[in-house]
């Protein structure tokens, strides 16, 4: 139980951190006011949940992982390109819902795995991917 539980978080905390990261690359690209302040309050929420992951973790005496640097770099690689040919708040809502819906997977895919974890560390991934539909959902109309 306790493997399965510290992976979970780990995968969390490092969703989070992938979704802060995702959401500061695009926000100087963001014209709309309102698309301003739906990341800009996601961003929040991811945070918080990041917190929250990292203090579980913590109590593992673990610390909480950063993306892989493939991942980041192939993210940022992505997101520079589709913005500096198509510099739009569509271009903007279109990649942050991919990254949603990579980040759900993925979250879905480890607590498959991880069915046997605490009952926290499943409550704060199923948190996440509400988080990340919500914010899929929510980018709908600029799309």
């Amino acid at each position: 139980m306790k493997d399965a539980t510290i992976r979970l978080l780990e995968e969390c905390y490092s969703g989070t951190v992938m979704g802060v990261a995702s959401i500061d690359e695009v926000l100087s690209s963001v014209k709309d006011q309102n698309l301003l302040r739906l990341l800009r309050d996601s961003k929040a929420d991811h945070e918080k949940l990041g917190k929250e992951a990292d203090s579980m973790l913590r109590s593992y005496n673990r610390d909480g992982p950063e993306p892989g640097m493939m991942a980041k770099g192939m993210s940022w690689m992505k997101t520079n390109l589709k913005l500096t040919m198509n510099p739009t708040d569509a271009a903007v809502a279109d990649l942050i819902t991919d990254g949603c819906h990579m980040g759900i997977k993925s979250l879905q895919q480890m607590l498959n795995d991880c069915a046997e974890a605490e009952p926290k560390a499943i409550d704060l991934t199923k948190q996440l991917m509400d988080l990340e539909d919500d914010l899929a959902e929510n980018l709908r109309s600029y799309l």
